[in-house]
């Protein structure tokens, strides 16, 4: 019997709260696993490369799952979906924090990240049903608050639980939370009222969209390791991956019940803001990974200081889509607050390309705090505009199809930003070596003052010369990678403006939720 509408949203709190628990911890657990590396490598005798498989393995089956997330829901049913993929995350969490070897850890991260795949986009689709029309952005809101807070919390929480306990307790501090959220929502989550269960299952895209994504995401996760194009191996996923993209759009346009709904992608608002989505999760995903680089390569901050350092800017970030969320219930045109958030998200850019290697924690405040708040006036705005126009039964598709956009984007971005990161540095040292000429006479005093320190300090003179020009290049190298880093920041910012001519393309800009008669039309 359906309740009646007076009835139907009075846990819409509770639904909010659940879900978004859940899709914070799936976040947290993509970047935790970072701080504790060097205590894996350790304990488990792994070495460098052989421990990314951890992070690589976990990423890889979590994006895979993300665009299947709508066809699972409707074919398991929502409550059941989502109740048992938290169970699956709690689940590989705690074998995860078991585990004695590094494969044992692989295997149950991979299976961590099966059940995490449908904790983002499956709480988010949850979302726009558990609240009223006029209240979803709130709804979002909420959402979108832990979603920004929650990758920052990584290395910080992180940080605090190696430095006081172990490192298998980052996966042990899920297995509470989530039996709690896994709880809520099995208590107050209802399956949707709109999507249809199919009737039989699409195992051929299920397949293609694997080797599609899985060839994709690994070859941008390891491709700076083997040299791009260089390597016959990075060359044979990518061709892969377009081969098997090619044939899943094909596929799943000639099917009767497909895994991946891409005739959403006629529509304009969608289509628009899916392309807006992934040049934000590029811009985004690479300046924040250069970022903690910047800090702990050249400034030696650790993870923990590092995250303590980000906080302040999550908090911001947080604040203002909170702020967001209450806002976009009565706009009639979010795209001056999203062109406004794109120009912030610049200035935060620009601020920074003007680090130097003497500049402190003090200097990145206000930039990050800036950063915090142009993100916050983002994230609602383009999610509600780009899912404007869908039915309410093409919401979780939709919303499917701009995550794993996003996602794509920011490993994308991830990989760019490496990439040139590493060339820009190695283009900037030969730049500036080429400029020291040794025979100059303030070259030879800083080399003479350097070697008479070294000297004094009981070195010979031939030991004391040649470690002051390992001094010297040291110095080069240091502000090659701050010249680099400067660029790279630029980079970020003027992707993300280059994006924003897209809005011209919407129909209109008003949101999710608002109804001409809330505008007072």
């Amino acid at each position: 019997m359906t309740p009646p509408p007076a009835d139907k949203y009075r846990h819409k709190y509770l639904i909010a709260a659940a879900v978004t628990m859940a899709a914070v911890l799936e976040l947290i657990d993509t970047s935790i696993v970072n701080v504790a590396i060097p205590h894996m490598m350790g304990n488990l005798g792994a070495t460098l490369d052989e421990i990314s498989w951890v992070s690589v393995s976990y990423i890889v089956a979590n994006v895979i799952v993300i665009p299947m997330s709508s066809w699972l829901s409707a074919y398991f049913g929502r409550k059941r979906y989502l109740t048992t993929s938290i169970l699956i995350f709690v689940s590989a969490s705690f074998f995860c924090g078991a585990s004695t070897t590094l494969w044992q850890l692989v295997f149950w991260r991979v299976v961590q990240g099966v059940g995490g795949g449908a904790l983002l986009s499956t709480a988010q689709a949850t979302l726009w049903e558990a609240f009223p029309p006029h209240e979803v952005a709130i709804g979002q809101a909420m959402f979108g608050v832990g979603v920004m807070v929650g990758p920052t919390l990584g290395p910080t929480v992180g940080g605090y639980i190696v430095d006081n306990w172990n490192w298998p307790w980052i996966f042990y501090i899920n297995v509470p939370l989530g039996l709690a959220a896994a709880v809520m929502v099995w208590s107050y989550v209802t399956d949707s009222e709109h999507q249809e269960r199919a009737e039989k299952v699409d195992w051929l895209g299920i397949v293609l969209l694997t080797v599609a994504v899985g060839s994709l995401q690994w070859l941008l996760e390891r491709g700076e390791r083997y040299d791009w194009f260089d390597s016959r191996f990075v060359t044979t996923l990518a061709i892969v991956s377009a081969v098997s993209f090619a044939w899943l759009i094909w596929h799943e346009l000639h099917t009767d019940e497909p895994i991946i709904d891409f005739h959403l992608l006629r529509n304009r608002q969608l289509s628009t803001g899916v392309i807006m989505g992934a040049v934000l999760g590029f811009a985004l995903y690479g300046s924040i990974f250069v970022l903690p680089v910047f800090l702990q390569a050249l400034h030696g901050f650790t993870a923990n200081q590092t995250g303590l350092v980000i906080l302040p800017g999550a908090m911001a970030s947080a604040f203002m889509t909170a702020t967001m969320g209450r806002r976009m219930r009565m706009a009639s045109d979010a795209r001056p607050v999203l062109l406004l958030g794109a120009s912030l998200f610049m200035v935060c850019m620009w601020k920074l390309a003007g680090l130097t290697y003497d500049s402190g924690q003090g200097d990145l405040f206000w930039p990050l705090i800036i950063r915090g708040l142009a993100l916050g006036m983002m994230f609602i705005p383009l999610n509600s505009i780009a899912l404007a126009e869908l039915e309410p039964r093409d919401l979780a598709s939709g919303t499917g199809l701009f995550n794993l956009t996003r996602q794509l984007g920011g490993s994308i971005g991830i990989a760019v930003m490496a990439t040139s990161l590493n060339h820009i540095t190695k283009a900037k040292k030969a730049l500036l070596t080429d400029h020291l000429v040794a025979t100059a006479p303030d070259v030879q005093a800083r080399v003479d003052g350097l070697t008479h320190g070294l000297m004094a300090k009981g070195a010979s003179l031939s030991v004391a010369h040649q470690q002051a020009l390992a001094v010297m290049d040291r110095s080069v190298g240091v502000q090659a990678s701050v010249l680099a880093f400067s660029r790279i920041y630029l980079i970020s910012g003027f992707v993300l403006l280059s994006a924003m001519p897209l809005m011209l393309l919407w129909h209109n800009g008003r949101p999710r939720g608002v109804v001409v008669k809330d505008l007072g039309h």
